[in-house]
């Protein structure tokens, strides 16, 4: 099976679960409707946002983008709807938010159940009606805005614990684009290593990537990659950045860069020998223990009959 590379767009992977998501998605991409991208860290959520939006009509508008876990929610509010001038103190001019940057085009709303109910409700309302109105504003403004967004978490289990509004939830999840982990992808694992690794050699300037030696290989598929594509990436640059001979393949890695016998918060190994106590005095005579104590109580007045 040829193997999908897109490497502008950062796919690349021939495994069936890949590539299943990859036909829903150009499915998807033709109809104007909010999409749902939903996965673990690392597995590509903003790449597959941004084919959603380039595989649509809207491939010639803008592409806007925003994490909603990077924002309080006083600021995720004016980031997403704008403010007038004055709304708050700081506010000396209108601010145009995300969904007035985003109109005739897509925007992405990564880590969406990050945003308090208060903030959701606005966007459903920009879903269902495509208006709004800036913050410390009363003009209502007309957008039209196909939005995608993403999670790492069950959606459906915070609905029910009310931590996130139910009839949002029915809005975005028009499909429901789930994102297999890296661990499900066995087949893709070495494809990204020497993708990764062949990009990190040309820009250190070496002429060839020498490949991966049996034991590398093996450490990468059996690894269980909770970072994901992400940390697959890492993984591997730091390990050919690292890597003395670049003519012999790459056998070393390092999967934790925080490994180390001086790491802080972590406690020492203990001393492979033990120190020796130091030699005890000798215990005194009688006879010295008695002239002691006689010496003590001349010191304070007294003397033996």
């Amino acid at each position: 099976m040829r193997p999908y590379e897109r490497s502008e767009d950062g796919l690349l992977g021939q495994s069936p679960a890949f590539l299943e998501v990859l036909d829903q998605v150009s499915q998807l991409a033709r109809l104007d409707r909010p999409a749902l991208v939903i996965g673990e860290r690392g597995t590509g959520k903003e790449q597959i946002a941004a084919r959603l939006h380039y595989l649509s009509p809207r491939w010639d508008r803008p592409l806007v983008k925003l994490n909603c876990a990077a924002l309080a929610e006083s600021l995720l509010e004016t980031e997403l709807f704008g403010h007038e001038a004055g709304a708050f103190t700081g506010a000396t001019r209108r601010h145009s938010g995300r969904f007035e940057l985003a109109n005739e085009g897509s925007l992405f709303l990564d880590e969406v159940s990050s945003s308090s109910l208060r903030v959701q409700e606005k966007i459903l309302r920009v879903i269902e009606y495509g208006e709004f109105e800036r913050v410390g504003g009363r003009e209502t403004i007309r957008t039209d805005v196909r939005i995608i967004a993403a999670a790492n978490l069950d959606l459906p289990t915070l609905a029910a614990q009310q931590q996130f509004r139910l009839d949002l939830l029915d809005r975005l999840a028009f499909d429901v684009i789930t994102l297999p982990p890296l661990r499900a992808r066995q087949a893709d694992i070495l494809l990204l290593a020497e993708h990764f690794a062949r990009r990190m050699s040309a820009e250190l300037g070496r002429e060839l990537f020498a490949g991966f030696s049996r034991t590398a290989e093996e450490q990468l598929r059996d690894y269980a990659w909770p970072g994901n594509i992400r940390e697959l990436k890492n993984v591997v640059e730091r390990a050919v950045y690292r890597h003395e001979e670049p003519d012999q393949p790459l056998h070393s890695l390092q999967f934790d860069p925080f490994a180390s016998p001086f790491r802080i918060g972590v406690a020492p190994a203990p001393a492979t020998q033990t120190p020796t106590a130091p030699a005890s005095a000798p215990a005194p005579a009688a006879s010295e223990v008695v002239a002691a104590g006689g010496d003590q109580e001349r010191d304070c007045g007294l003397s033996l009959p």
